[in-house]
């Protein structure tokens, strides 16, 4: 249906990886199968549901993966708000990744309305 490489949500959303595998690497070792895994897992979970939905037949289809990556936007949001409060991370990472992951969400809502209106 959609060449994924070619929309710019997925483009952003997987330079929001390569941000959150940095951030990542400075966490306790303590964290490596707990809040790691998990944060990681989220991040790659957007472009590769943006993918996986780009290749499906309908709209309706891509629709869902769609929403399936704006629930792992959220996921990922909650995981860094609870690094913050462990002093895994600062204020300040934690608005830079924030600010990210809500052009993301913005450019997955707009995809969304451009499927319902073709």
């Amino acid at each position: 249906m959609h060449r994924f490489k070619e929309l710019d949500v997925w483009k952003t959303s997987v330079e929001l990886v390569k941000t959150i595998y940095e951030m990542t690497a400075k966490y306790p070792r303590t964290e490596l199968f707990g809040l790691i895994s998990q944060i990681r897992r989220s991040a790659v979970s957007i472009p590769s549901n943006i993918a996986e939905g780009a290749g499906k037949n309908t709209k309706n289809d891509f629709n869902k993966y769609i929403s399936i990556a704006l629930g792992s936007c959220n996921e990922l949001e909650t995981q860094l708000y609870i690094s913050k409060e462990l002093k895994y991370i600062t204020w300040e990472d934690y608005k830079e990744v924030e600010r990210k992951t809500h052009r993301i969400q913005n450019m997955l809502f707009g995809l969304q309305k451009s499927l319902r209106n073709t």
